[in-house]
């Protein structure tokens, strides 16, 4: 296939400077004080290690504040003998953290596109919804940041993004209401046709 590497218009947007970071000793000291807060010995056996195990263990969550959702839509391919129709990658699974109380927010994504020449690997959309998810999210933030890189990089005639998550700021703390489901949708280009929207529906029903 003739691969085309395209920049996404705006990518620096979506980056973050390293400038002012703390130092992992002052990451995993802020451990220490929070520990402190709860009313914990920091000194006994079983939290000597607890500052270094999550600090390390932040830097899986999030990183998606390491990765440029430019660098992996970058890449595009011409040959698709001529296919046209609706491009659909369900059921991605994802794990995040919502930035009001990083607690868990745990759901699947449903991302769809109509091409316009190019298409996307497949692995790279779920890719994307990797990168966003492992960042402080909240649900309505991550549909739309989704369909905007995909709508920017590959330019297609439109985007469809839906997610399904389950909040755990819902379900371990405030109303504790567990196993309800929040679903957000972004429609974009010739997926705001209603007769496009329920092709992309009925897709996910089937």
């Amino acid at each position: 296939m003739d691969a085309i590497v395209k920049k996404l218009p705006g990518a620096e947007l979506q980056t973050h400077s390293d400038a002012d970071k703390p130092t992992r000793e002052e990451a995993e000291e802020a451990v220490r004080t929070l520990l402190k807060w709860m009313g914990e010995d920091v000194n006994r056996e079983g939290l000597l290690d607890t500052p270094s195990r999550v600090v390390k263990s932040y830097s899986e969550l999030f990183g998606g504040y390491q990765e440029n959702p430019s660098e992996v839509l970058g890449r595009t391919f011409e040959e698709v003998a001529g296919y046209n129709d609706i491009v659909l990658v369900k059921d991605i699974q994802f794990h995040s953290h919502c930035e009001h109380h990083m607690v868990p927010i745990i759901g699947k994504a449903h991302v769809a596109y109509l091409p316009d020449e190019r298409v996307l690997g497949l692995s790279k959309i779920a890719r994307v919804v990797d990168i966003f998810a492992h960042r402080l999210q909240t649900q309505e933030s991550m549909t739309a940041q989704i369909a905007a890189s995909i709508d920017e990089s590959l330019a297609p005639l439109g985007v469809a993004v839906m997610i399904e998550a389950e909040h755990m700021c819902m379900a371990m703390r405030g109303i504790r209401k567990q196993g309800s489901t929040t679903i957000t949708t972004r429609f974009t280009g010739a997926f705001e046709k209603p007769e496009n929207q329920y092709r992309f529906l009925e897709m996910l029903r089937h």
